[in-house]
């Protein structure tokens, strides 16, 4: 038999988080996710469960009834949006303009869909012309997926503009907002998105692990109208929303049990982002940048991302010639306490991702994070 170890408790320290997320969690947040568990089909949970919808759709700015949080992370939100309504066969027109744009790819396939690729370079945003041609070149296109916020570049695509097209070419559109919600302007019934998911560790400025998912009422007649079942048992949103909306007399079905403490979680930071207004929060995250801006240029730091297309809550800059990429942010980490993002993919080991989102959009954030990288690049050693 095996010994027991003995092991102490784990207590990490308080890192200033601005990476590419997790995010700094808000300390009511974790404050909530700290309150007694209680059964994921008790009266009370459920009384929270609808508020959070509401608190969901207001962030979002929908009246979509199919409107949840997906019990995992923004990549099964992502791939709650295509198993559920992409059908093998079907043609779906797909941008790639860095890391995510790739994974709607590589979802669109395992499902058995065609995925017609448009690619713009990374650090561009999506070319709203390229989408048009692909468009008209594929009138038996199903759908149209693209990120509205690239994580890996820090670029911003036009989503109003891009479902505009969807709409006109009778495509439903899929969303990735894991980076963008609660960071810059998105409103989904207005712009016309039909499927849209985000993740709670960005802008939410909540702990990982939950994804806000959205359909409108034509994706949600796409699904009905499946001649196939859903790959996923565990994502099919016809089974989950008897869990969370009820069926006709109200009550709920099991479907799995509930991450209950995350939602609290997930309950507050959005009750949080309803006290300081949508609107106010995009601002916030604009001015931020803005201060971030100018002390990143003061120290000779070069963006990925022209101004017009830029990200304001994720910064991806260039690593000055000459300077070891994990050494600085070793650095930062361990004298500082400072978490910076490497880049990921064609931006490996070329840029740093600097995340300025939710509860880390702050001028403290800010200053400390010029002050910390004026000393270690002046000192790299």
């Amino acid at each position: 038999m095996l010994i027991a170890p003995y092991i102490e408790p784990f207590n990490p320290p308080r890192r200033v988080l601005m990476g590419p997320g997790p995010s700094d969690v808000y300390p009511e947040v974790l404050a909530a996710q700290a309150k007694p568990t209680i059964g994921h089909l008790d009266p009370l949970f459920v009384g929270m469960m609808d508020e959070l919808k509401s608190l969901i759709q207001y962030a979002f700015q929908t009246k979509n009834e199919m409107t949840l949080a997906v019990s995992a992370p923004g990549s099964a939100g992502m791939e709650t949006c295509f198993v559920n309504l992409v059908e093998p066969g079907e043609k779906v027109i797909v941008c790639r303009n860095g890391v995510f744009g790739e994974r709607m790819r590589q979802n669109v396939e395992r499902v058995g869909g065609v995925a017609v690729m448009v690619d713009n370079e990374w650090g561009e945003a999506v070319s709203v012309d390229d989408v048009a041609n692909a468009l008209a070149e594929n009138p038996d296109a199903k759908f149209l997926a693209f990120v509205h916020a690239e994580t890996s570049t820090g670029a911003l695509s036009d989503a109003k503009a891009l479902c505009a097209l969807a709409k006109q070419h009778g495509c439903l559109s899929i969303v990735d907002a894991v980076t963008s919600l609660g960071g810059v302007e998105l409103r989904v019934d207005e712009w016309g998105i039909d499927a849209i998911y985000s993740g709670s560790q960005k802008c939410l400025s909540c702990v990982p692990g939950l994804s806000p998912v959205s359909f409108s009422p034509k994706a949600v007649d796409k699904m009905k109208a499946r001649k196939t079942l859903v790959q996923s048992w565990f994502l099919d949103q016809t089974l989950v929303m008897g869990y969370w909306t009820g069926e006709s007399g109200g009550k709920r079905s099991y479907h799995h049990t509930a991450p209950v403490n995350a939602l609290y979680a997930l309950h507050e930071s959005l009750r949080l982002l309803s006290l300081e207004g949508l609107e106010h929060a995009w601002q916030r995250h604009a001015d931020m940048h803005q201060v971030l801006r100018h002390g990143l240029q003061r120290l000779g730091l070069k963006f990925v991302v022209a101004e017009a297309d830029r990200l304001p809550q994720l910064n991806a800059v260039y690593i000055p010639e000459g300077i070891d990429d994990a050494k600085v942010r070793k650095q930062l980490l361990e004298n500082y306490n400072l978490e910076i993002g490497a880049g990921l993919g064609a931006l490996a080991g070329k840029a740093w991702r600097i995340g300025l989102m939710g509860y880390a959009a702050r001028r403290e954030n800010v200053a400390l994070c010029i002050k910390a990288l004026d000393e270690v690049l002046v000192q790299p050693a």
